[in-house]
């Protein structure tokens, strides 16, 4: 068989696995699957997650970060004294530089994760009771506890 016969079955073959129809966006038939974003059906985490996560950049990522910066540095600046007077000396002089300024912006980053992470939970916590309130006016007494206005 030669190469464009072969590459005619091949695109044939594809050509009868590829789904044709096409498919809004839906609810899935059965919930306990995938969604159709590939999700696992639910919105987010819950707020002990989003503490965890946050717990778990600081006490774990920060610190081990900062550790293994220690340990480059003091291992850096041994090896530019035994190379001192070489240009050796300088490379490594100006690799710890660079070395250093990432590890800063990385413990931004990590910061900045932590953060948000403390952040999100009561944003939407607020958000979830102002778009209550919102509904508030439209809902009949006694239902999920929402009281219309007097």
């Amino acid at each position: 068989m030669g190469f464009d016969e072969e590459w005619a079955a091949l695109r044939a073959q594809a050509a009868e696995r590829q789904e044709s129809s096409m498919r809004l966006n839906q609810v899935p038939a059965d919930p306990s699957g995938p969604t159709p974003g590939g999700g696992p059906g639910v919105f987010g985490s819950s707020p002990a997650e989003k503490q965890a996560a946050a717990n778990t950049i600081e006490n774990e990522l920060e610190d081990s970060t900062k550790r293994s910066t220690d340990w480059a540095d003091e291992s850096s600046n041994a090896a530019i004294k035994a190379f001192d007077g070489w240009q050796t000396a300088a490379g490594l002089k100006k690799v710890q530089e660079t070395w250093d300024q990432q590890v800063k912006t990385l413990m931004g980053r990590l910061s900045s994760e932590k953060n948000a992470l403390r952040g999100a939970s009561g944003y939407f916590v607020r958000n979830d009771l102002d778009i209550r309130g919102q509904f508030a006016p439209l809902a009949p007494s006694g239902i999920d506890g929402i009281e219309p206005p007097r």
